[in-house]
């Protein structure tokens, strides 16, 4: 048990102690932050309070604002500042629990800070990892019969995407305009989107990384995973349906990309791990691993427009739904000498599960346009409004605690007139 109070229902338990950067009004510097509860715990302020054998060596981290820093030092650094802030938040604690003093300064309500990016992202990469989601989307474009392409079933399928419109929940977005082609026997006309959509992911920041060269074994993957966010990649489909082919993702992606500010770190997530889904055919050796790395985290995505008195809730899907894992993504992104970095940020793809209420994006949703979504009070969707606000949250649940992300938000701005 904290010495803070924390509700059963609170997403940051002592189970949890996400990381993440924030800043107050009365202090503008950005600085590494812990949450627990309503409140967040500013690690600047008791840095001297950290006295293992690797992390008492480099307490100036906790100084930095970013993550980047501690997420270099590696895992076992990780591990053991994890351990000493559990003991400082412990009910049976007194360093900080007595200390009226230290306390008034290293403790900040989340109410009052503002939230920022938890890491300067050198490189983002977007997986393609829920089978479902890419047999629904095959379906739609290429039948039944083609759905999944032949490399799908046997490495996972990703591309780069654009760190530098990755943004912070709460941040807006602009509907983006660009080539569409909405008469396939007319050329392409330019102007906003039409088919703006939203996809539910979750995605892994790269802690300790790898030399130019040097790939990361499969078995030492788990050693270069920091901790997860919530994600919507937002997605201008009609833009990408004419400029895909050949060469995949670009305008209909990279203008932008939302994340949840709190980092969850794997220790807090290991509890909730379930045997991984059985791939057939067998992967290639390099990609096999047996320990259970897919989680069970409850996922729910929900929208609200601008004359709607409360959100909808469209989405309802688990983590546990994708088909390859984070291991085998990292390890596959690394297998032909590829160099990660701390910071560098990888997403799942859409998390899409079985059923039409687990579907992480609006095209599987609407199925392409073809049926409304209802939100109820008479108000439907098959894409995305001006105006709308899209809320994606998940948790695990724990006996009587949770270890949550809190909300990745954001709204949607008109384009700009052009």
């Amino acid at each position: 048990m904290s010495f803070i109070k924390v509700d059963a229902a609170s997403d940051f338990s002592i189970h949890n102690l996400p990381y993440g950067i924030f800043s107050t009004s009365d202090n503008p510097k950005h600085r590494i932050g812990v949450a627990i509860g309503d409140h967040i715990l500013d690690l600047s302020v008791i840095k001297s309070l950290f006295q293992g054998p690797v992390i008492s060596k480099h307490q100036d981290v906790f100084d930095q604002p970013t993550l980047n820093a501690f997420m270099a030092l590696g895992y076992e650094a990780w591990k053991e500042t994890r351990k000493t802030l559990q003991v400082l938040l412990s009910d049976c604690e007194g360093t900080l629990k007595d200390d009226v003093s230290l306390r008034s300064r290293a403790f900040v309500h989340q109410s009052a800070a503002t939230m920022h990016l938890p890491a300067d992202i050198g490189d983002y990469t977007d997986f393609y990892s829920s089978r479902d989601h890419a047999t629904n989307v095959g379906i739609m474009f290429r039948g039944k019969e083609n759905a999944l392409m032949p490399n799908w079933l046997r490495l996972p399928v990703g591309y780069h995407g654009r760190a530098s419109s990755v943004i912070v929940s709460g941040t807006p977005i602009r509907r983006p305009s660009g080539q569409t082609r909405p008469d396939q026997t007319k050329p392409p006309v330019f102007g906003p989107s039409k088919q703006l959509d939203i996809e539910l992911e979750m995605a892994f920041f790269v802690g300790g990384g790898n030399r130019l060269g040097e790939p990361i074994p499969i078995n030492k993957a788990h050693e270069h995973i920091f901790g997860m966010v919530l994600m919507n990649d937002w997605s201008a489909r009609d833009i990408q349906s004419w400029e895909y082919v050949p060469l995949g993702p670009f305008l209909g992606k990279n203008f932008g990309t939302t994340i949840s500010p709190w980092v969850v770190p794997m220790e807090a997530l290991l509890p909730f791990a379930e045997p991984n889904p059985v791939q057939d055919p067998e992967p290639l050796p390099y990609l096999q691993h047996h320990d259970a790395y897919t989680f069970n985290i409850n996922l729910f995505v929900s929208l609200q427009g601008q004359n709607m008195a409360e959100p909808k809730n469209i989405c309802k899907s688990n983590f546990k739904y994708m088909y390859w894992t984070m291991k085998q993504q990292l390890t596959h992104h690394t297998v032909n000498g590829c160099n990660v970095r701390p910071g560098d940020l990888l997403a799942s793809g859409t998390i899409s599960g079985p059923d039409p209420e687990s579907f992480g994006s609006m095209l599987e949703l609407s199925w392409r346009g073809s049926k409304t979504i209802d939100l109820g009070g008479g108000q439907t969707r098959t894409f995305l409004n001006d105006g709308d606000e899209v809320t994606i949250t998940g948790y695990c649940q724990g006996d009587g605690y949770r270890v949550g992300f809190g909300p990745c938000r954001g709204t949607v701005l008109p384009a700009l007139s052009n």
